[in-house]
């Protein structure tokens, strides 16, 4: 399988430069896949696990290098996704994609010399946003395949089939309904500056409890979902409707008062939230703007979810 970023490092025997390059690439494959940092990880592992289990004969004899472990990570994510659906079924509560911030905020573990390494960093366009993972998540594990390679990386069709085991027109049609879906869900975007300002003055009758302003700031039909896991405390179901978000929201933020710090922060590459509580982050928000108001609230407080966003 061949690549679109296919740099020619795949004549004579490749190099350990030329392989670990590609790890930038499949960690936002991964993490577009599965909606994991942590997972991405694990598959990203396990993908270079199973290239130096090779000899070195075997290695030579693969053509393409950068698109063997792109196949294989494809294919370990398509596994993991099938397993995902049943482990759902004992999850606590609502289940939501884990939240990223910014590129120079997150961190896997290592230095800080390391983490400003470009390979360590998940690039954050549309396909990254909550929202887009959010109707990805909703898809058949094929559909999502098929669609992150064929739209998000530009792979070809007979490509993707040599991943998913199913023919190119097959893989079209997945495709074509993953599409169908996020036309159905997407909503018209305005400028990054205009949603910040609507984040900000719903921050403002937050920390206020002003439910009139609340109210004045969410869709009528706004739908506010938390995902704590079983390990936070938090709804278990969403919150429907922007008048019974306004009255939920005001009840936490008394619940909250005098030991919460919100920061306005980059979630997933657009506007979003950050609560703290004894200098912790304790509570992810991302928002979801169609024109002035906002129509979706996803609250991360799961802890497993905040690795990227600890301090330090």
């Amino acid at each position: 399988m061949t690549t679109r970023a296919e740099s020619g490092d795949d004549q004579g025997e490749p190099g350990l430069d030329a392989i670990m390059s590609e790890r930038r690439r499949l960690i936002n494959l991964a993490y577009r896949l599965l909606g994991s940092l942590a997972d991405a990880e694990d598959v990203v592992q396990e993908t270079y696990t199973r290239w130096y289990a090779m000899s070195a004969q075997e290695q030579r004899a693969i053509a393409s290098p950068g698109g063997w472990l792109v196949t294989v990570a494809s294919r370990i994510c398509l596994n993991l996704l099938g397993s995902a659906r049943a482990r759902r079924e004992t999850y606590v509560g609502e289940w939501i994609p884990e939240p990223l911030p910014e590129p120079t905020d997150w961190t896997t573990g290592r230095s800080a010399a390391e983490r400003s390494d470009p390979a360590d960093r998940v690039t954050l366009d549309e396909s990254v946003t909550m929202a887009f993972l959010v109707v990805l998540d909703a898809m058949t594990p094929a559909e999502r395949v098929a669609f992150v390679l064929h739209d998000v990386f530009g792979y070809r069709f007979g490509e993707v089939a040599e991943i998913v085991g199913r023919t190119p027109a097959a893989c079209r049609q997945l495709a074509s309904s993953a599409r169908r879906r996020l036309r159905t869900a997407r909503t018209p975007a305005g400028p990054n500056a205009g949603q910040a300002g609507i984040v900000r003055r719903f921050r403002t009758a937050w920390e206020a409890k002003d439910i009139d302003a609340l109210i004045g700031l969410l869709d009528p039909a706004a739908v506010a979902t938390a995902d704590g896991g079983g390990l936070a405390a938090t709804h278990l179901h969403p919150i429907v409707g922007g008048e019974r978000i306004a009255h939920a929201y005001a009840e936490i933020a008394r619940l909250w008062d005098g030991r919460t710090a919100f920061r306005e922060c980059t979630v997933n590459g657009l506007p979003g939230l950050v609560a703290r509580q004894d200098g912790a982050v304790v509570t992810v928000f991302a928002f979801e703007i169609a024109g002035d108001r906002i129509r979706s609230i996803w609250a991360v407080r799961n802890p497993e979810k905040l690795r990227p966003w600890r301090i330090g």
